[in-house]
């Protein structure tokens, strides 16, 4: 059999295992010069073009003699027109036919294409795992038959694309009708050139329709030979689209080897071009997908194939441009990064030798070693002795090394910290209570603990590290009480928040094997503060998280134990630190949420809030100056008076703490500065009038309806009081003789703006709060409760009603989102009204008979807790007695089943919640005594507090009273 040789054309296909011995004398080497010859651009005419080939016998086809010479057999072909019709007369191929000829075979086996469709001219090395089908092909091959057809496959629907190594065990797995449903309609004859275990290299012949199927496996089917349509050689739109084919496939080679190699081996092997040939050669070395592909081999009209070949071509050329950009710009970019290496290791050299610089070691070396230099004394021997093994490795490394970066990077850290190094601490007592003072008004309890800090330490000569935890509601002062205690007591301050904080490594460091590593919070302090003995504020304690990298809350233990904290070990440092003269300053808003180790090593010290004269104070001599300051708005500009601090405290802002009394200030204060600027404005467009505008004399009266209707105009109702600097001219002739002087002078005019209760609404809206007490007298079944919310304090009803009775529908309903504390708590209140009932009335049977319904405002607020449960069943007892509870009268306390009145927390807040809704008899357990009296005495006056042990003392009071004296 005689067999074509040239290497594949198949984009992205290597066929070095098929490498027969070739010689070709083609009389042209360029794809141009051969398709110039078939449409006669050159002066060589196609049909005296002659190429000579040389074909070798392929001994492995079985039609050899088996002694394995190759003959090799020289074949002359003449490149013919092509007729009318667009087909061939004589096939200008240099590929040998055999006998039968391709166009005799009707029936085929099918072999399915994954990847690309097969065309016309071109190698393609594929595998067959079907043992069946690989066995029908070498049978083929021995009788003298080796034609197949290859279609490529379709994929499937609804699936991406996959991986090729998927997608060719897939087309292994489909047979039959399925794989010939699969299968494009349009494919190629292929000849098989060799087989060699299951590989199989095809070459293809012409193009082919499938029309039945044969036979299931292997898949044989029926087909049809097909042929271009006919076509005129000498039509100039043909001509132009092939010239564009050419010059664009010209462009590409300039780009491309590859491209070039496949132009060469296809030119020489193929024969002469033609338009069809053009067009498939195109589209088989484009990098276009597998359906483009397949619409190239599926036209059978020229033109059109041309056109499409065309497309694909020119995206191939854009791709290259892109490519071959990219390729320059990397290049470029290397170049130059080589370039400046070099030359900096030249000015390295030169410098070294000239003694004008030392390299990058030892200049890293001496500086970490003048840095230590001032500390040696002071630093721990164990440090030194680290800081000193890795100076010696150091010197041992490359610095291209990433283990350097890491050694020089501990280096560093190491000597910035300041070892042994102290502020000079305040032991003035005096002093301190000035500062503290000038700060904050009122948290007395830290106050004092701070001063007796400071005392201890000067009488021992040296003061010790201690953890003090700040707790209350939000805005009372526990954050910037810190700031003042640095200040006080001359240390340096550091702050940092570990609220949400989930991973140990912000507290304990990372490893140093790790990429990115740096030390924890602690480290990071004494670097920035430059001292060991800062006071070191840990802001939200109590909202510590807890994820996959460890417990935050339990690294925590060694940081804030004064037994362990002397030894600190951050992983980073992996040296022992000390850390006992640092004070230590937590804020929480709930201690419940600290975990108990940890809260066992802090000093608590509760904040409760402001009452409104505390208020009153901070607002006046604190927040109202700093907020006058921030707005730019002198003292003289404005007033504020003592009732609209009152009513802007009572109205908006009732929170325990003074954040939002803050912001309301700040408001009123920016709604100023916009006044003044406007006023200001108007008074600059009033000075510039006419020459001849006559001056007019305005007395006080006018001036004030002036400024009341700048008022409406822009809508701020305040009141303004304009004095003006110097008097205005009596005599109304001399007016127009100093009407420069009047415009000068009004400008000076200084004009004050005051705040009231009659316009603070302008300000700051409408009041956001009410009367937290609803009634004036409490009703049959209402009595009021004192409650504690992280918030404050703040006052709340018990409500209970009849919902019928009858004999034996005793029964208890409970509303208001309590929780199961409260409602345990509801559920002995009514078991010990029902016994007091019957000690007090026994004839009357009201708990047993009635079903009762207890309610809680507001609903929408969740509550829990034991202390409402003497309210609960003094509520009770009021329904069932029909007799309103004393007037003005709150309480508050757990209730046993005995009638024992057990303690409750949260003293100060409640008294201070009765006191702001005016309540003046209180009922407190007889165990708050000891809180009660450690409340400040503006707090407890005006009250009337009663400490019980027993609910029958609270009953005296509630109910015991003489109607006369309740009346008003």
């Amino acid at each position: 059999m005689l067999k074509l040789v040239f290497s594949s054309s198949y984009r992205g296909h290597c066929l070095n295992t098929v490498a027969p011995r070739l010689r070709v004398k083609p009389d042209s080497n360029s794809l141009f010069d051969a398709v110039g010859r078939l449409t006669g651009l050159t002066r060589r005419s196609p049909t005296n073009s002659l190429s000579r080939a040389f074909f070798c016998s392929d001994s492995n086809d079985g039609s050899g003699s088996g002694s394995g010479s190759q003959p090799v057999v020289e074949v002359e072909v003449k490149g013919v027109e092509s007729n009318s019709d667009g087909s061939d007369s004589k096939a200008s191929s240099a590929i040998v036919p055999t006998y039968p000829r391709p166009e005799d075979y009707l029936t085929v086996l099918a072999l399915p294409l994954p990847h690309r469709p097969l065309f016309p001219g071109f190698y393609m090395p594929i595998y067959v795992k079907d043992p069946k089908l690989l066995a029908a092909l070498q049978e083929s091959r021995k009788r003298q038959a080796p034609y197949a057809g290859a279609f490529l496959l379709k994929d499937e629907p609804g699936t991406e694309p996959s991986p090729s190594s998927e997608t060719e065990k897939s087309v292994y797995d489909i047979k039959g009708k399925e794989l010939f449903n699969r299968l494009h309609e349009v494919g190629t004859l292929a000849q098989i050139s060799s087989i060699q275990g299951d590989q199989v290299v095809l070459i293809g012949h012409r193009r082919l329709r499938i029309t039945e199927m044969v036979s299931e496996d292997p898949l044989t089917v029926k087909v049809d030979h097909l042929k271009e349509k006919p076509y005129d050689k000498d039509d100039d739109v043909i001509k132009a689209t092939s010239f564009e084919v050419i010059s664009t496939l010209r462009d590409v080679l300039k780009t491309s080897s590859l491209w070039r190699d496949h132009v060469q081996t296809y030119s020489q092997h193929i024969g002469d071009f033609n338009f069809p040939r053009l067009a498939d050669f195109g589209a088989a070395i484009s990098g276009a997908n597998k359906l483009q592909c397949q619409q190239v081999l599926e036209e059978l009209d020229v033109h059109k194939r041309l056109q499409l070949t065309l497309e694909l071509v020119k995206k191939e050329m854009e791709i290259s441009k892109i490519q071959e950009s990219i390729a320059k710009a990397i290049e470029e970019k290397i170049s130059g990064e080589q370039r400046r290496y070099l030359l900096n290791e030249q000015l390295k050299a030169i410098k070294k030798e000239l003694g004008l610089e030392t390299d990058d070691k030892t200049a890293l070396s001496a500086k970490f070693r003048e840095r230590l230099e001032p500390n040696r004394e002071k630093c721990p021997p164990h440090v030194l002795q680290v800081i000193e093994e890795e100076l010696t490795k150091l010197q041992l490394l490359e610095a291209s090394s990433s283990e350097f970066n890491v050694t020089r990077n501990y280096l560093d850290w190491l000597t910035v910290l300041p070892w042994g190094n102290y502020s000079d601490e305040n032991f003035d007592v005096i002093q301190a209570q000035t500062i503290l003072d000038e700060d904050h008004y009122g948290l007395a309890d830290v106050k004092e603990r701070i001063l007796e800090f400071i005392a201890v330490g000067k009488l021992r000569g040296t003061s010790q590290g201690k953890i003090i935890c700040l707790s209350g509601p939000p805005g009372v002062g526990k954050t910037s009480i810190g700031r003042s205690i640095a200040r006080a007591l001359n240390r340096k301050f550091f702050r940092f928040s570990v609220g949400g904080l989930s991973d140990v490594a912000e507290i304990k460091g990372h490893r140093r094997t790790y990429i990115g590593a740096m030390p924890g919070k602690m480290v990071q302090c004494l670097k920035n503060v430059g001292t060991e003995n800062p006071l070191v504020l840990i802001d939200e304690i109590d909202k510590l998280g807890r994820g996959h990298a460890g417990d935050p809350a339990s690294a925590l233990l060694e940081l804030l134990d004064p037994e362990q904290n002397a030894n600190f070990l951050d992983h980073y440092l992996d040296v022992p630190i000390d850390l006992s003269k640092v004070l230590f300053v937590c804020t929480a808003n709930v201690v419940d949420n600290i975990p108990n180790p940890l809260l066992d090593r802090m000093e608590v010290i509760a904040i409760a809030g402001y009452i409104t004269d505390e208020k009153m104070h901070i607002a006046r001599d604190y927040l109202e100056k700093t907020a006058r300051e921030a707005c730019g708005v002198k003292p003289e500009q404005v007033e504020v008076t003592d009732a609209a601090l009152l009513g802007l405290i009572e109205n908006y802002c009732r929170e325990a703490g003074v954040r939002n009394l803050q912001k309301h200030i700040e408001k009123i204060y920016r709604k100023i500065a916009l006044r003044l600027v406007r006023e200001g404005s108007s008074n600059e467009s009033v000075m510039v009038q006419p020459a001849d505008a006559k001056a007019e004399v305005v007395d006080e009266s006018d001036h004030h309806a002036a400024a009341n209707k700048a008022d409406v105009e822009v809508e701020t109702s305040v009141q303004v009081d304009t004095v003006q600097t110097n008097d205005q001219p009596k005599d109304p002739k001399d007016a127009a003789g100093s009407r420069e002087l009047q415009e000068t002078e009004a400008t000076k005019a200084v004009e004050k703006v005051v705040v009231d209760t009659t316009n603070l609404a302008n300000f700051v809206g409408k009041p956001v709060f009410h009367a937290e007490r609803i009634y004036d007298r409490t009703p049959v079944g209402v009595v009021m409760g004192l409650a504690w919310t992280a918030m404050g304090g703040s006052t709340l009803y018990i409500e209970t009603t009849q919902v019928e009775q009858g004999e034996g529908k005793g029964a208890l309903h409970l509303t208001g989102q309590l929780g199961d504390v409260m409602k345990e708590s509801a559920q002995i209140a009514h078991t010990l009204a029902r016994a007091i009932l019957l000690e007090k009335e026994p004839a009357n049977p009201y708990f047993a008979n009635s079903k009762l319904h207890l309610h809680v405002p507001a609903g929408a607020t969740p509550k829990d807790g034991p202390s409402a449960g003497c309210t609960m069943i003094t509520s009770m007892l009021s329904l069932a007695m029909k007799k309103p509870v004393r007037k003005d009268l709150a309480m508050t306390g757990e209730v046993t089943l005995t009638g024992k009145i057990l303690p409750i927390g949260g003293v100060k807040e409640k008294t201070i919640a009765a006191k702001r809704s005016e309540v003046r008899t209180i009922i407190f357990p007889a165990a708050n005594r000891r809180d009660y009296d450690e409340l400040a005495p503006n707090v407890t006056e005006g009250l009337d507090v009663h400490f019980v042990d027993d609910y029958s003392q609270i009953f005296s009071l509630a109910f015991e009273y003489d109607d006369n004296t309740m009346v008003n």
